[in-house]
């Protein structure tokens, strides 16, 4: 019994040890990691396509980071960096193991065939793409409008990005044939009004526009039954659109001018015994409307959204 508790103590003693004779970087850096009390931020989860050797050729990477706006603290550093052509890379040569996250990312501009486009900054259109590309940067540029033929025969593109740019108008038929286009992302432009979206969306970003509810398709999510994420925030929006597909699991509509809801815009009145488990993020903060005064458009749902309740 002596024996059993001397070694436990010994134990305790060596942990706390070798705690404290850690470098005092370490111990500065473990001590970084540890959330703060009040710490709050509002991530958009997106999916974690890691870049490897073999899908380099996929990615057409057009941002222009030379000309960053200064969002103060709300950007991370971003340290510009290339890759070599993917015609030079091969497994056995590469310092990192394919889908090895890295201790200190960086932002980069992915290659295909060898050619860097996005050295080439400041786009106002969709230069011509490759076939095979499956992932598209245009961020930070001063793209005005998207055309029908500018994605024509991309049918192996998963995401398309073209965040800060001026795009004001989309071609009702841009990404229709898109049926491999898993994440649309939109945020800050200059759009009044949404085209005809792929039934195969899951992530569809469009905040900070001037998107208003008459620029949005009456039943445009309905056949969006594997979107997860809509953010629509930050717009001129007057009301909820709807009906919201059953896959939805986040929908962020703050910051906007909605005053009213439909009794069936998450529930359907005639199913009282139907819930939507997933559906677990509403938010409506910042908007005019009193929540409190639309009780039944609640009851399926697993919480109450954010928003005014008084």
């Amino acid at each position: 019994m002596r024996l059993l508790a001397f070694l436990s103590l010994l134990a305790l003693v060596l942990q706390e040890t070798g705690t404290a004779s850690l470098p005092r970087k370490e111990r500065k850096r473990r001590e970084e990691q540890m959330p703060r009390e009040g710490d709050s931020f509002e991530v958009l989860p997106l999916r974690n396509d890691v870049l490897n050797p073999d899908n380099y050729g996929e990615v057409i990477d057009l941002s222009n980071y030379e000309e960053l706006t200064d969002y103060g603290d709300q950007l991370p550093e971003v340290k510009v960096t290339s890759l070599a052509p993917a015609t030079s890379i091969s497994p056995a040569k590469s310092t990192t193991a394919p889908g090895t996250p890295s201790s200190n990312p960086t932002m980069t501009r992915p290659t295909t065939a060898g050619l860097l486009l996005s050295s080439q900054p400041n786009h106002e259109d969709i230069p011509p793409l490759p076939r095979r590309t499956a992932y598209l940067y245009a961020r930070f540029n001063r793209i005005s409008r998207i055309r029908a033929e500018d994605f024509k025969g991309l049918t192996k593109l998963k995401r398309i990005d073209l965040s800060n740019n001026l795009i004001s108008s989309i071609d009702n038929d841009a990404f229709r044939l898109l049926h491999a286009l898993q994440d649309l992302i939109l945020p800050e432009n200059q759009l009044e009004a949404l085209p005809v979206l792929p039934s195969g969306i899951e992530f569809l970003d469009v905040r900070l526009n001037r998107l208003q509810s008459s620029g949005i398709q009456p039943a445009a999510f309905r056949a969006m039954e594997k979107l997860q994420f809509l953010y629509l925030s930050d717009n001129l929006l007057d009301s909820i659109p709807g009906p919201l597909p059953l896959s939805l699991r986040s929908v962020h509509l703050q910051n906007n001018l909605i005053e009213t809801m439909q009794r069936d815009v998450f529930c359907d009145p005639e199913e009282h015994k139907h819930t939507r488990r997933q559906l677990e993020d509403i938010r409506l903060d910042g908007n005019p409307i009193n929540l409190s005064l639309f009780p039944s458009a609640y009851f399926c749902l697993p919480r109450l959204p954010i928003g005014r309740f008084t």
